[in-house]
């Protein structure tokens, strides 16, 4: 089995405080109230994965669908200053407290990769605020599709000139990586932040609840 050079990373989860959620209930105001919020952020973040499903469209168009699709769900009126004010939240979020000092112990053993569902001009704001060099930002506006599509993570691979035996995926997002990168056949540490349950059929994979064992793992320790 060849050496592991290269950490593909999603960003958004993993190493970003994505608090999209807070950003909707923020956006969403007075018309909460009324709302099992639970349950409804639970919906948003469905509809968003079935709208990267289709046909590549801009990560912009995608917040903004999902959400207007998921307020219809509950007769809530949508107005185009909601989506406005997600896709303009997504650069202000920064990294999760563990994540800088472990990215900047592991980038001097290995090349840094991020594999992103975004733009290249949204995740900007979040990479500079990680204040750890990255190899590599792939986005889906680059590769013109969305993960979980296992063509992300072979453009991915093309552009860095890797092969799948020298990559390890470093993910939060079970049905976004974890599984496509298990039908790669990588090798996979499961950033379980949250706390859910996984699923061996896509195993076996390494889970952790954030990214401070990454390096034991690894064996670099």
């Amino acid at each position: 089995m060849a050496a592991t050079k290269w950490l593909t990373f999603d960003a958004y989860g993993t190493l970003v405080d994505f608090d999209l959620p807070g950003a909707i209930v923020e956006t969403l105001g007075d018309r909460a109230h009324a709302l099992d919020l639970d349950e409804f952020l639970e919906v948003c973040a469905r509809d968003r994965f079935e709208e990267v499903l289709g046909p590549y469209r801009p990560y912009r168009e995608v917040l903004r669908a999902s959400l207007k699709r998921s307020m219809e769900r509950y007769g809530i009126e949508y107005y185009d200053s909601d989506g406005d004010f997600l896709i303009a939240a997504v650069p202000t979020f920064g990294p999760f407290p563990d994540v800088p000092p472990v990215l900047e112990q592991l980038r001097q053993h290995y090349k840094l990769v991020i594999i992103s569902n975004t733009e290249d001009d949204l995740i900007a704001g979040n990479i500079e605020k990680l204040g750890v060099p990255i190899d590599h930002v792939i986005t889906a506006e680059q590769a013109r599709g969305y993960k979980p599509s296992l063509d992300v993570f072979r453009y991915t691979f093309d552009q860095i000139g890797a092969e799948p035996s020298e990559v390890v995926h470093i993910a939060q997002g079970f049905d976004y990586d974890i599984v496509p990168a298990s039908q790669l056949g990588l090798r996979r540490i499961w950033i379980n932040r949250r706390g859910i349950p996984g699923d061996q059929a896509y195993g076996p994979y390494d889970e952790l609840p954030d990214l401070t064992g990454v390096p034991r793992v690894l064996g670099i320790e």
